[in-house]
This record gives structure tokens, C-alpha cells and sequence, in this order.
């Protein structure tokens, strides 16, 4: 069983409630429709069910019916969320009118069906932009305690079992913030090595804190912070297994970690890579894909109290349907 199969049998283990906003998009639809077929979530679709029923008709859907379909526009607790999202938002100058108009607003509705407890995790992004995606769920969720900063982490399958998990790394941040400070980076490491546990089935993350440095064989203000969010990490999560400041190679040919850090129980032995700035780790993630035939899965947002999770908008159904898997597993988590 590879590691996809693995997070989509985890899923159907223990079905959570996913909210697809974008519910008028083909792909995401029809991603819902597999889902639903498949027992891999319960699904709940915001929006219109006559035109919602009249698009699986036309695509020919024939498990949409098993799905939950809430209108705003009629829903007995559209009061009750404007409310809510009144109480939440009104030190910051909301008025009960504009949340009332807010709450008619998909990608809000869906946030706070998941704070009021009525489910679990929401994917949007086929339609809408990652701001769109983060400002509903980061103003209702909010971020997880003792986290502040919201990150990115990317799965990659690779063919080169003797690194990482078998071949799998799990790399952050590669998609929200773009230069970290120290406190930020060790968050997106906690974080990601969470990730790592909850959605690639980890039993022991070992996280590398990259640089173009290893332990102190180059200095510059860059390479310090990547030092002070390795120990800052350590505060924040003492049972973690993390160590830097690494170089690639370091952190994952066992030779290497040995010459450039010997006595580090990480290098050589990574399988959680947090890179220094979004810069790094976007461009590296999209090289290894494309040079290294990697399957690049994600990203996959973490940091938020409740899964929310962003699609490109060029995914396919497929894409969406693995997110839903992704979703669960992290809701999950969220739970434990």
C-alpha cells in the first residue's frame, strides 16, 4: 500500500465532516461525488440545491444525494453563524449587518459551520484565491494555540527509497510566508513535523532546519536565525527530534551527516525538511518535481485550529479528492 492509498484508508477509518464551498465547480463536484461513492468523508456542499442537483445531473453524478447541501440563503442557522461571526469580528469594527452580508459568503459560511462544531475541515481554491481560502478561516478558526504563523507543507514521493520515509519527505513552508523570522520558522518546523505525523503516518518526524550552512561552516545573519528557530523549535515542542543548522545533503545521506555533523541523531536522517524562506523552498519542491520525478502532494496548510486547505486553481479532480483525504486525516489529528 503506498502512502496515498495509506491517507485515503485512513480517511475511510473515520469519516469527517468536509465542507466544499465551491460546491458549482465541476471538478470539485465531481471530486465530492467520488468521495462520497468511495466512504472517504461525509460531505457538506454550500449552496443552492436545485442548481447544485442540476449540475450533477448534467455531469451525471449519481452519489451527490448522499451529500450535505446547506443554502445560505434559507438555512435556519444563517442567524446563528451572522451572530457568531459578529461576536468574533466586532473589536475589529464588524457591524451585525455586515456580518450578516459576510455570512452569505460560502467560504465564511463553511468556517464557521466548522467553529461552530458542526464540522470538520473545508477545501475551496478551484474558484477562489489562497488569500480568499486563509482570511475567513484565520479571522473565524484562527491559528492553533501557540502558534501565530500559517504555513505550507508539501509531501514528496520520490524514487529514492534510501532518503526520507522510504522515499517520502515532508518539506514546509513552500506556500504562505515568504521570509520568515526565527519564531515564525520554528513554528512552520513544529508544525510541519505535525503534518508529517498526521498526514504521512510518520511514527518518528526528524526534522532538518536547512541552511547553506552546517554547524557553523559558514556565518552570516541568516544561517543564526535558522540556529535560533532550531532552538526556539525545541521550546516549543521539547519531544521533537530537530536539529540545524543542516545542508541538503547533511540532513540526508547518512556519509555526509556523519563527516559534516557527526554525533547529530538527525543528519543523515531526516525526513522533515524546513527550509530558511519561502524562496528556498518553493523553488526547491518544483525542482525536485521536475527534475527528480517526484509527486509533489499539497500544499497542505498548517498552523489553522481546524484544517482549511487551498487548492491551485488548475487542479483536477483527483487533486481534490486526494485534499479531501489530506483533510480528514489532519481533522483527525485536530481532534486527538
Amino acid at each position: 500500500m503506498n502512502l496515498i492509498e495509506k491517507i485515503i484508508a485512513r480517511a475511510q477509518s473515520n469519516k469527517q465532516r468536509i465542507v466544499l464551498p465551491e460546491s458549482l465547480e465541476e471538478r470539485t463536484l465531481t471530486a465530492a461525488d467520488k468521495a462520497l461513492a468511495d466512504q472517504l468523508a461525509e460531505i457538506i456542499l454550500i449552496g443552492n440545491p436545485d442548481e447544485i442537483n442540476a449540475l450533477a445531473q448534467k455531469l451525471q453524478l449519481t452519489h451527490i444525494g448522499k451529500a450535505t447541501i446547506i443554502d445560505p440563503a434559507t438555512s435556519e442557522k444563517t442567524e446563528e453563524y451572522a451572530q457568531l461571526l459578529y461576536e468574533l469580528r466586532k473589536k475589529k469594527g464588524m457591524t451585525i449587518e455586515e456580518a450578516r452580508k459576510k455570512v452569505m459568503d460560502p467560504l465564511y459560511f463553511g468556517c464557521l459551520i466548522i467553529k461552530s462544531g458542526d464540522a470538520d475541515g473545508q477545501i475551496s481554491g478551484a474558484l477562489s484565491t489562497t488569500g480568499d481560502t486563509l482570511r475567513p478561516a484565520l479571522q473565524i478558526i484562527k491559528c492553533s494555540p501557540g502558534i501565530s504563523c500559517v504555513s505550507g507543507a508539501m509531501l514528496l514521493i520520490t524514487q529514492t527509497p534510501q532518503y526520507g520515509e522510504e522515499g517520502v519527505l515532508v518539506v514546509g513552508d513552500v506556500a504562505v510566508t515568504p521570509m520568515p523570522d526565527a519564531s515564525q520558522l520554528a513554528q512552520i518546523a513544529v508544525c510541519t513535523a505535525q503534518t508529517a505525523k498526521s498526514v504521512a503516518g510518520f511514527a518518528e518526524p526528524r526534522v532538518a532546519m536547512l541552511s547553506f550552512s552546517t554547524k557553523g561552516s559558514a556565518k552570516h545573519e541568516v544561517v543564526d536565525k535558522v540556529v535560533e528557530a532550531t532552538r526556539m523549535a525545541k521550546e516549543l515542542n521539547p519531544e521533537l527530534l530537530i536539529d540545524g543548522e543542516l545542508q541538503a545533503d547533511a540532513a540526508l545521506v547518512p556519509s555526509v551527516g556523519e563527516k559534516k555533523a557527526p554525533g547529530s541523531a538527525i543528519a543523515g536522517h531526516a525526513n522533515v525538511l524546513v527550509f530558511p524562506c519561502l524562496e528556498v523552498g518553493n523553488i526547491s519542491y518544483k525542482m525536485v518535481q521536475r527534475l527528480g520525478g517526484a509527486d509533489a502532494i499539497g500544499p497542505i496548510l498548517q498552523g489553522i485550529a481546524r484544517p482549511v486547505n487551498d487548492l491551485s486553481r488548475g487542479c483536477s479532480v483527483d487533486d481534490i479528492y486526494k485534499m479531501v483525504a489530506i483533510t480528514a486525516c489532519q481533522a483527525m489529528d485536530a481532534k486527538a
